[in-house]
């Protein structure tokens, strides 16, 4: 077994097709094809059910890429630290909460870097997709929050993956909305106050819970619910349907625009969970790398900055 066969299986189970496999890899087909059976034979196991379709990773297979991204990764990281420069591209994923903050930390690490050289990828997702990237290897690190609520259920699925959580910064519970919402100018809104209004959340998928919620206070009573699967679709809905969320009241003007406030909850009343620890996660025992690095340093410059 070699990385360069970990580099084939990683590419064809991303491209769905040997085919496509071969061409992004620039080697023949017959040859790729060659290479992965061969590597099948060593490890008695099918990787990939083949088909008319195209190919699909098998439950042997699925297991394997995810040891395969990790194997990778740390391989390059090594070549990183320790090799000369080398041809291919290093890599560097975050995968995310709905955090503009998490986006422009992104930004500006990626404006450190020569991105002919180097291919970086954000991911806005669902919770548990969060904890599943950074498990597999596809990101490198996962953005997301723990409170009194959902914090054991959390910590439990880390501790399974083996990753480890990061505190960046507490935070108490704020009311997102747009500035012409009739409770913009309030010092402070109650839940009650909200009553008329509908309460937009982050769908969070079949497998979503309470406990993945991205928005404190998920077991609250809301009258009005709407769910959205993106940043830009709940900022519409903000306005147009004077929607409000609940969040951790840190704002990325430059990204977000200027006509979103953040006014804080009342929270006297509501019990525990709502306050949110905003952190990061990783795989446990394995080498940061320079982004990773810079990554976290920015992330902490733009949350304590002000």
């Amino acid at each position: 077994m070699t990385i360069q066969q970990l580099n084939y299986t990683i590419t064809i189970s991303e491209a769905g097709s040997l085919n496509k496999a071969a061409e992004t890899l620039y080697i023949s087909q017959p040859s790729l094809t060659s290479s992965i059976q061969e590597l099948e034979r060593e490890l008695g196991i099918t990787i990939f059910n083949r088909s008319g379709r195209g190919v699909s990773l098998t439950n042997d297979g699925l297991e394997f890429v995810q040891y395969a991204r990790q194997v990778v990764q740390q391989y390059n990281r090594l070549l990183e630290k320790y090799g000369k420069d080398g041809v291919i591209k290093k890599k560097f994923g975050v995968s995310t909460q709905h955090y503009s903050f998490a986006v422009k930390s992104f930004v500006e690490m990626v404006k450190q870097f020569n991105t002919r050289e180097y291919e970086f990828a954000i991911r806005e997702t669902k919770t548990l997709e969060v904890i599943q990237d950074v498990a597999s290897g596809k990101s490198e690190i996962g953005i997301l929050y723990l409170n009194d609520f959902n914090r054991k259920a959390i910590e439990k699925f880390l501790r399974t993956n083996s990753l480890e959580f990061h505190p960046l910064i507490d935070c108490d519970a704020y009311v997102y909305l747009w500035k012409g919402h009739p409770l913009a100018r309030h010092p402070s809104i109650r839940l009650e106050d909200l009553a008329d209004y509908p309460c937009l959340s982050f769908e969070q998928g079949a497998s979503g819970s309470f406990y993945f919620a991205e928005e404190i206070l998920s077991t609250s009573e809301y009258p009005r619910m709407i769910k959205a699967n993106d940043r830009a679709t709940m900022l519409n809905l903000m306005v147009g349907l004077n929607g409000y969320t609940l969040c951790s009241g840190i704002i990325c003007e430059e990204l977000n625009g200027s006509d979103y406030i953040a006014v804080p909850l009342d929270t006297d009343e509501t019990g525990a969970g709502d306050k949110m620890e905003i952190g990061y996660i990783v795989k446990k025992n394995t080498i940061r790398s320079e982004m990773a690095t810079l990554y976290i340093e920015e992330l902490q410059h733009y949350l304590h900055q002000g």
